[in-house]
């Protein structure tokens, strides 16, 4: 294995002749099955649309600047909306050592995964909420640097725009996962992917990925809130 370079905790690696990322972990116990590797955790695309993201923009020759925009500082504040059984979520821990990540998530089941996470990492903060109905969780939380959201529901822009409205810092960054068929099955993806753009209020968008091959008919949007 070569490290080729580190950019803002994410690791670069030549593993076996793939190029691959990973972060340096919080905590030294594997998450989802993913491999430890001289001490970093490989992180994987198909498991993680921010992963797939990340790897996108290295292969296509600016991951610094998309690391940049991220503001994925150690100290840095995430509200993370649509926290799951928290794949991602751990690697983003792993990037803030010294931040805090507010986990919300909708289902009890996948709760119940995320709170086992938690007792092994202390900047993980478990809120179960719905994400669209962002006052409900509003005694927990502080202004943040990032919104991440990757949630399945039809109004997924706006539940970004609210919650971005209500918690992002003037000048922060907004990551916005659209599940293309979450939103309509019935439409094409690229017209509602254009759609979903329209009605984010509040940001000045900075780059749209596709996120194929890793995940059909998903984009990365990345946005600055406006100051």
């Amino acid at each position: 294995m070569q490290i080729s370079e580190a950019l803002g905790g994410v690791y670069i690696l030549d593993l076996f002749g793939e190029t691959r990322i990973a972060t340096h972990p919080k905590v030294s116990v594997p998450v989802y099955g993913e491999r430890i590797v001289e001490g970093l955790r490989i992180w994987d695309p198909h498991r993680s649309k921010l992963a797939a993201l990340l790897l996108k923009s290295r292969l296509a020759g600016d991951l610094a600047p998309l690391v940049s925009e991220l503001n994925l500082r150690p100290e840095a504040k995430v509200l993370y909306l649509g926290a799951a059984t928290g794949t991602t979520v751990s690697h983003v821990s792993d990037l803030v050592p010294r931040g805090l990540v507010y986990a919300v998530e909708f289902s009890p089941r996948s709760m119940r995964d995320l709170l086992g996470l938690c007792e092994k990492r202390d900047n993980i903060i478990p809120l179960l909420e719905d994400a669209s109905m962002p006052e409900s969780y509003a005694p927990f939380l502080e202004p943040v640097d990032l919104v991440y959201q990757d949630v399945a529901q039809r109004n997924q822009a706006e539940i970004a725009s609210i919650n971005a409205e209500r918690y992002l810092k003037p000048g922060g960054t907004l990551v916005l996962m659209i599940k293309a068929r979450s939103v309509d099955v019935t439409a094409d993806p690229k017209e509602v992917l254009k759609a979903e753009i329209g009605r984010l209020e509040g940001i000045d968008l900075l780059r749209v990925v596709d996120l194929r091959p890793y995940h059909r008919d998903h984009w990365a949007v990345v946005a600055r809130r406006r100051a």
